[in-house]
């Protein structure tokens, strides 16, 4: 039986088959969670007492040991933002000097694991740079030089040139209308 606060909401897996579901526990059960892991419950007897799986109960007591309790049950609430230079100080601290997960977690403040193996990895692959913010959005359009400005002869031309697709327009459009109207003929 699921805890009335949590939220469910299935998936099917990429073979089209199973489902599993993913949820979102409640703070009362991360507080309960916290209790636990500091009278000394390992993964295992948290996840039965909780009635969490015990990949969950593996990642809560990682996440809870790195960053502390606010930090912890704060987690879900909103989503945390860090900037370019904590992201490179975690990613240079977990792949050049060699610190563990937990320390370059606890050191930085990061309660999220997967940001820092995204970090690491983007850090390996393209450096420093790999880390920078991203433009957010469409890309603008390639402005160039400001068009210059039509004669008027060349003004003329365009608003002709609408004008003539604008009257073809409504001859189609009465043409389509009569023959709607005809009798015994299959308008088309």
């Amino acid at each position: 039986e699921l805890h009335p606060r949590i939220w469910t909401r299935k998936r099917k897996s990429e073979f089209g088959r199973c489902s599993f579901v993913l949820k979102r526990y409640s703070l009362e059960t991360r507080a309960r969670a916290v209790e636990l892991i500091d009278r000394g419950y390992g993964k295992g007897s948290l996840s039965t007492a909780l009635a969490i799986p015990i990949s969950i109960a593996e990642k809560w007591t990682h996440t809870y040991r790195a960053v502390g309790k606010e930090a912890f049950l704060g987690m879900g609430s909103k989503h945390r933002r860090y900037d370019y230079e904590t992201k490179l100080a975690a990613a240079r601290d977990f792949v050049d000097l060699g610190m563990t997960r937990q320390e370059v977690m606890s050191k930085h403040g990061i309660a999220n694991l997967t940001q820092l193996k995204n970090w690491a990895k983007a850090y390996r692959e393209g450096g420093p740079e790999a880390l920078r913010p991203k433009p957010k959005g469409r890309p603008r359009k390639d402005g160039g030089d400001p068009p210059e400005p039509r004669s008027r002869e060349q003004e003329l031309e365009a608003e002709n040139r609408r004008l003539r697709a604008e009257v073809a327009y409504l001859k189609k459009l009465r043409a389509l209308e009569a023959a709607k109207r005809a009798p015994g003929r299959n308008a088309r």
